[in-house]
């Protein structure tokens, strides 16, 4: 008989990063990006408006894109005009090779964590591929 390995499973919510920035999308992208706590971030959510709306995202990338290539004034644009709306959404306990695969069919490059109506943290590629190698190492030994 062949030895039997147990394969480590390594979740969403092992890697994701739970500190991230909360916008409202009525601020001006100039007002938001002032407002970061998060130096490294790559990304807002944008908070819901009551309790029957979505979350959104902007990505810095949206941010090149929509605003700043366009020669548009950050403190003319409101946050609502070039945001992702609703965000696709992951839970935590889901396995990154599934988030992986969610991400290469949607095109995403990070995404929410989710539970319970409720942002847990951000996950992205990097921190998969990254803190997943970490986790997966220490979980091997």
């Amino acid at each position: 008989m062949g030895k039997t390995t147990a394969k480590t499973i390594i979740r969403v919510e092992d890697v994701m990063k739970q500190d991230f920035d909360m916008v409202d999308g009525r601020e001006t992208v100039a007002s938001a990006l002032e407002k970061m706590k998060q130096p490294r971030a790559h990304a807002l959510i944008v908070d819901k408006r009551d309790d029957d709306d979505e979350y959104g995202i902007v990505l810095l990338s949206d941010i090149a894109k929509k605003v700043i290539a366009r020669d548009r004034a950050p403190e003319r644009v409101n946050i609502y005009e070039i945001m992702s709306k609703p965000v696709l959404a992951v839970p935590p306990r889901m396995d990154i090779r599934y988030c992986a695969r969610l991400f290469e069919r949607f095109g995403l490059q990070r995404a929410p964590v989710m539970e319970g109506g409720r942002i847990l943290g951000i996950v992205s590629y990097n921190d998969m591929v990254l803190k997943g190698f970490e986790v997966g190492r220490a979980g091997s030994a």
